[in-house]
């Protein structure tokens, strides 16, 4: 019997860790149908000599919610052999919610994610009210990779609650409202359910986001709806005791305990981001100490964890650190070309120098641009290696920092990209921290932060730098860590291997040049908004549920991806 596609002449890296074979990989009815030496006919091959083919990556940390609407190839993430992804993270989803109601979901999106409030207006054609319609609605629009959602804490007091959400606690008829939307939305299809307790997280008008606003006993009620239904994960982005050395570890601890119980009494995975931290040193091993304590007192709790330095992506055409300056604030509104004049003028950089100088007495949050020692800004000359900070380049120039900084922008038109690490600048940890048994390679935030991060490429950064370039993995462990390890974990039990029977979701690459290109800054999202955006090099084709998605990074048109519902929804 024919195929629809086969793989020929590749070298299977399947995800389990065993060590590669060659073979081809025959694929009928969107399943695996045949590995070894095929010699039937297909109505499509993909010659794969040289390559690797293994399964398609998945990304169990994205927020898509809003972009699906608009972009069915979940890029950047389809660039970077991902297949698979998990929406709604951090209580940040757009349902349950009427559509009369929409604003307050979007207060919620718009500064604490960096989603557009205009994309989202023009975007998305709103169609539901509570999550199981809204997961119908997923179900409907066209996809290339296949998703799946959570159901968010914000959304879900806002649905209940109204403006009320964004003031105070919940009455008791709030709470047995939101114990049953959130019970109605496991059983349509939900994979769990987030919140945030970050102080990170607040609307444009500087107001906690909504889920902040409950108490510990809200969340842990509603964690326990999952824990009634036996299903379901519990992420969450946690509360403000690791982001210094100065924290009372006693609020730390409370925090931990809290985090282990729920965990203990509730029987539901519970995971959340883990990163080191300059500002605090050795935080992060309490957290392992958490994961350790949490398995030994038989509950399950794994982390998050990153490649590499998590990092803001600063330039002249999205942020720069002094925007909300005297003097910068009113230039950077201008046009590019208008700007450029004014970079140009002695007088005028002679105010910007100074500026620069002066205090900040604002807020930034999260992955937001602020001023900061020059040592800590680096110029992003490559996609790899080590960066050089601006106070380097500043002293090899022998200029003021700021106007390096100016010069450099004037000499790219305004291309140039400078990081400022957030977390995980000692790659040391960070290679600990991947290396953690209770730790998944994840994280990418795709979908968010959408003009201040650029993390979509962190698997293929595991690849070619940690693999590749490091030689701290083996491809197979690499391979593993990004296939298996989270399809495991977020129960998708069809995915994350290349075996017979399983989900034809595959990634066919050259190991020796797999690697993230630069990124660019673009105006392709609704109502003209700007994003980055960072293509992959090295990946011949991407395949999803059996149909080629992408053939070296170009869409084929197929949409083939599929709406991923939750344990419950699968067991009907």
């Amino acid at each position: 019997m024919a195929f629809d596609l086969v793989i020929k002449n590749g070298v299977v890296i399947d995800g389990s860790g065993l060590p590669r074979y060659r073979a081809d990989v025959g694929v009928r009815g969107g399943r695996i149908a045949s590995i070894g030496r095929i010699r039937e006919s297909a109505k499509s091959v993909i010659d794969a000599e040289g390559r690797v083919v293994a399964p398609g990556f998945i990304d169990g940390h994205t927020h898509m919610d809003a972009q699906i609407f608009w972009d069915p190839l979940g890029t950047c993430s389809s660039w970077h052999g991902i297949t698979s992804v998990v929406m709604g993270n951090c209580g940040f989803t757009l349902a349950p919610c009427a559509d009369k109601d929409k604003q307050l979901v979007m207060r919620n999106l718009e500064r604490a994610e960096d989603i557009s409030a205009d994309a989202m207006n023009v975007g998305i054609e709103w169609s539901w009210t509570t999550f199981r319609e809204y997961l119908d609605t997923l179900e409907r629009l066209p996809k290339g990779i296949n998703y799946s959602g959570y159901l968010g804490h914000s959304a879900l007091r806002t649905y209940v609650m109204g403006e009320r959400a964004f003031d105070g606690a919940a009455t008791e008829d709030d709470m047995r409202a939101m114990e049953a939307e959130l019970r109605d939305g496991m059983q349509a299809g939900a994979m769990g359910f987030t919140t945030s307790r970050s102080v990170s997280h607040e609307t444009p008008d500087r107001r906690p986001v909504a889920s902040r606003m409950a108490t510990w006993e809200e969340v842990r009620r509603l964690v326990n709806v999952m824990g009634d239904l036996n299903a379901g994960i519990f992420e969450l982005a946690g509360e403000n005791v690791d982001r210094s050395s100065k924290v009372d570890p006693e609020k730390r601890r409370d925090y931990h305990v809290r985090l282990r119980d729920l965990a203990v009494e509730t029987g539901r995975p519970i995971t959340f981001g883990l990163f080191s931290r300059k500002d605090a040193p050795g935080v992060y091993k309490d957290y392992v100490n958490l994961l350790d304590e949490t398995a030994k007192a038989g509950g399950r709790m794994f982390a998050q964890v990153h490649s590499r330095a998590l990092s803001a992506v600063l330039s002249f055409r999205t942020q720069l650190p002094f925007d909300k300056l005297p003097v910068w604030s009113e230039i950077r509104k201008l046009p590019l070309a208008e700007q450029r004049d004014k970079y140009r003028d002695p007088g005028v950089r002679a105010q910007l120098v100074a500026a620069a100088s002066a205090k900040y007495d604002g807020q930034a949050r999260g992955t937001e641009a602020k001023p900061m020692p020059f040592d800590r800004i680096f110029v992003m000359e490559s996609v790899h290696g080590t960066h050089r900070s601006v106070a380097e380049v500043a002293r090899a120039r022998n200029t003021d920092p700021v106007e390096t900084m100016l010069d450099l922008g004037l000499e790219s038109d305004f291309n140039v990209f400078f990081l400022t690490p957030i977390a995980n600048e000692d790659q040391d940890i960070a290679l600990d921290l991947m290396r953690l048994p209770h730790a998944v390679v994840t994280f990418s935030d795709s979908g968010a932060h959408v003009s201040q991060l650029m993390d979509s490429s962190l698997q293929t950064h595991l690849l070619a730098h940690w693999v590749r370039e490091k030689q701290a993995f083996t491809l197979e462990q690499a391979v593993r860590m990004l296939t298996l390890v989270p399809a495991t974990h977020w129960g998708f039990a069809d995915r994350g291997l290349v075996r017979e029977g399983m989900a034809a979701d595959l990634v066919v690459f050259d190991p020796d040049t797999i690697a993230a290109e630069m990124p660019e800054v673009v105006h392709d999202l609704p109502a003209g908004a700007k994003r980055l955006t960072q293509r992959c090099r090295g990946i011949a084709a991407t395949v999803v549920n059996g149909e080629v998605l992408l053939r070296d990074g170009k869409h084929t048109g197929a949409l083939p991806g599929r709406l991923l519902r939750g344990p419950l929804a699968r067991q009907v």
